[in-house]
Formats: C-alpha cells, sequence, structure tokens
C-alpha cells in the first residue's frame, strides 16, 4: 500500500539573497524601521514601495500580521463600537477577531458550494442589517463574482475591505485580488505565499486611509520616512486625532520578504503546477466534488479543497483516519470543536450566533489540505490517488450499506 512520508508543513527555506539582506540588517543592527542611517532607505519603505508596484496600489503600509491589518483598517474606516460588519461565514478566526477587537459586531453571510460568500444572501443581509462595511475573505484562495460584489456594495454605500490572506497574486478579470475595495490585506504569515513568519501588508488608493492607517500602525510622527504613502499635507489632517495602535514591521522580516516578492510570478506557477496535479488524480472520485474555478478568476493554488456532499460525520471522519493512516494530512471543517487553525462561524461565541443552514450543510463535507512548495508535481500526484483510493472504499462501504 502506498504511503506519503513528507511533511505538510514544511516550508521552502529562505532564498539565500534573503537571507544575505537578512544578515546585513543583522549585522547593522538597525531593525526598526524608523532607525536608519543618513541617507539610507528602510527595507521596510522599500518592501512598502515594491508591493505597492506589485499590486497597482497608491499606498502601502507593512505592518505585523495579517490580523493586524484587518484591524487597521476598519479602524482607518473609522469603525464604532457596534456597528455591524459583514463577512463570510467560511472564514478564519482572525476576520471576525478583528471585528470584535474594533468592539464592532460580525454578521455572517453564507457560503456557496464553491466555497465564496453568497451574494444573494449578502444582499439580504446587508439590507437587513444596515451594514456599511463588508470584511470579505477571499478564503483558501476562492474569489467570488467581484463585479457583482462591488455593485451590490456600491449601491447600497457599504466599503469592502478584502481578506487577501490566501490571494496574494490571484486576480478576477486581470484586476489583482485586494484592488476591488477599498482596502486589501495581506499575510506574510509562514504558510502564506511569501514567508516571514508572521507579518502582513495593507494597500489602498484613498490618501486619507492610508494616512490614518500609518499613524496606526505606529508612526509616531516620522511618516515621512515612508515612500508608498501620501504627501505630509495629508498627515496634517489627521494626526492628532489618530491613536497610535502599534503594528509595525521591522527591517529583518521587510529584507527576508523582499526577494521571495521578487521571485513570486515563478512561485506561483509552481503553485498552480501542484493544485492541477491533485485536481486531475482526484476528478471523478465517486462521492467527492472538486471545486470549480471560475475561468474569470486568476488563482494561486496553495491549498486545495474538496468537498463530500451529503456525507455524515461518521463516514467523513473514516476518510481522514484513513488518510492520515497513509500520511496524507487533511483538514476538516465540519468538526465540532476546532483544532489548530480550524474553527468554524459557530465556534467564535463572542459574535452573535446565527442560524446559516447553507453553510453548515457546505461546511459538514469540506476537506482542506496544504500544497507546500517542498512538494513535487509526483508527489501530489501520489497523494491524489491515496486520498481516490480511501475516499473511494469508503464511499463504496457506504453504498452497500
Amino acid at each position: 500500500m502506498e504511503r506519503f512520508t513528507r511533511s505538510f508543513t514544511q516550508q521552502e527555506p529562505i532564498p539565500e539573497a534573503g537571507i544575505e539582506a537578512a544578515m546585513a540588517v543583522l549585522r547593522h543592527g538597525r531593525l526598526h524601521r524608523y532607525n536608519v542611517a543618513p541617507g539610507e532607505v528602510a527595507e521596510t519603505a522599500l518592501l512598502e514601495e515594491e508591493f505597492a508596484a506589485f499590486t497597482g496600489a497608491k499606498y502601502c503600509l507593512a505592518v505585523a500580521s495579517g490580523g493586524y491589518a484587518l484591524g487597521c483598517a476598519l479602524r482607518a474606516l473609522e469603525v464604532q463600537p457596534g456597528d455591524p460588519v459583514l463577512t463570510n461565514a467560511f472564514t478564519l478566526a482572525p476576520v471576525p477577531g478583528a471585528i470584535a477587537a474594533v468592539g464592532a459586531v460580525p454578521h455572517f453571510v453564507e457560503v456557496t458550494e464553491d466555497l465564496v460568500i453568497d451574494l444573494d444572501d449578502l444582499e439580504a443581509k446587508a439590507e437587513a442589517t444596515g451594514a456599511k462595511v463588508l470584511m470579505l475573505s477571499h478564503m483558501r484562495g476562492h474569489l467570488c463574482d467581484m463585479d457583482r460584489l462591488m455593485e451590490i456594495c456600491r449601491t447600497r454605500g457599504i466599503a469592502v475591505v478584502e481578506d487577501c490572506a490566501h490571494t496574494m497574486g490571484a486576480a478576477w478579470r486581470g484586476v489583482p485580488s485586494g484592488r476591488h475595495g477599498v482596502v486589501g490585506c495581506y499575510s506574510t504569515q509562514t504558510y502564506k505565499h511569501i514567508n516571514s513568519g508572521e507579518g502582513g501588508l495593507l494597500v489602498t488608493d484613498d490618501e486619507d486611509l492610508a494616512a490614518r492607517a500609518i499613524l496606526l500602525s505606529g508612526s509616531y510622527m516620522l511618516y515621512t520616512r515612508h515612500r508608498a504613502a501620501p504627501s505630509a499635507e495629508v498627515f496634517e489632517r489627521v494626526k492628532y486625532v489618530t491613536p497610535n495602535v502599534s503594528g509595525r514591521m521591522d527591517n529583518l522580516r521587510a529584507a527576508i520578504l523582499r526577494p521571495q516578492l521578487a521571485d513570486f510570478a515563478a512561485q506561483r506557477e509552481r503553485w498552480n503546477a501542484l493544485y492541477r496535479a491533485v485536481e486531475a488524480g482526484l476528478a471523478g472520485t465517486p462521492g467527492l466534488r472538486i471545486v470549480p474555478r471560475p475561468p474569470e478568476e486568476s488563482y494561486v493554488g496553495s491549498s486545495i479543497q474538496f468537498l463530500l456532499p451529503d456525507w455524515n460525520g461518521e463516514a467523513v471522519r473514516e476518510v481522514l483516519d484513513r488518510c492520515a493512516n497513509r500520511g496524507v494530512e487533511l483538514k476538516w471543517f465540519g468538526a465540532e470543536e476546532p483544532l489548530a487553525f480550524t474553527s468554524r462561524y459557530d465556534h467564535w461565541r463572542y459574535a452573535p450566533q446565527q442560524r446559516l443552514p447553507q453553510t453548515d450543510r457546505v461546511l459538514a463535507g469540506l476537506l482542506d489540505m496544504r500544497l507546500p512548495l517542498t512538494f513535487t508535481e509526483e508527489d501530489c500526484t501520489l497523494i491524489a490517488r491515496i486520498i481516490r483510493a480511501e475516499v473511494s472504499t469508503v464511499w463504496q462501504a457506504r453504498a452497500v450499506a
């Protein structure tokens, strides 16, 4: 019986250019982004400039984490305690956590079988709550119909904050993820598309919002040292009324990230080759539904999801156990208790409890798997064979029963 023996959590090494840049920062000791020598431009300021160009945004801010970027965006939008904020029911805990952290109230929107926000339910929830902010999570790298979503939000005066933790480098009809809404927020945590252990980035074209975000992040009065930032005159309008909620990125992490960003196009192709290998291997498996990718979407396949629609929990757990026994690590969003990074909307009891039957049905059969770049296409073909065999075995047993 075939068995997979590699780690699903082992990332590639930091590229040599990143290691060399990090060593240079360590040798001069100026890790703080505002601690620069005369004539020196901080690594963090350069990263912001390069990431703004990468996304096509006017302004960029590097921060301590993707979750901080989300909370900073809400504060910069002046979301107030008690305000309703819409978000996907299918997301990860930092998204509703960012909403709750500013005292706002998360209101969850149903998810479809394609793992994107249900736009009909979004319309209904927008009307019911009167929310003026949507924190849209492109969960696990899946983009909804962004044209229709933005039309829904524009007609109702809803500001869209895009959580792009899983869609850095993705696009809808050629528009980069994070560039449809008023703010795009990204993560550089270890399991994301560029890796600094922890870190985040925020982009926007709104000069007042950018200035507030920079001040919020803890710039003090050193905002002129930012390069992908508004003019000093914009900061004059807001500097006395914007609190410091420190969450800066440091020069060491920025130094590690810049070479990875430069290599991103090649990395995206490698991820998508791994994704396609698993997708091809699972195609046609009885009882298993692959999530389709719409032609308007350009994706980055650093993870893959599939559904066991309407399977009972016992059968799903059997698939998980059988795959784990053969070295394949799958995560299940239908588990009753949260586990590691995986949780679901009804686990977040700081948010008002809602009944979301469509989401419940989807999550009950949803399995998820990382595709680190330490894997090869041959690895992914083997993984797909194992999953296919174990799903088929359990499916056949259910049919006989």
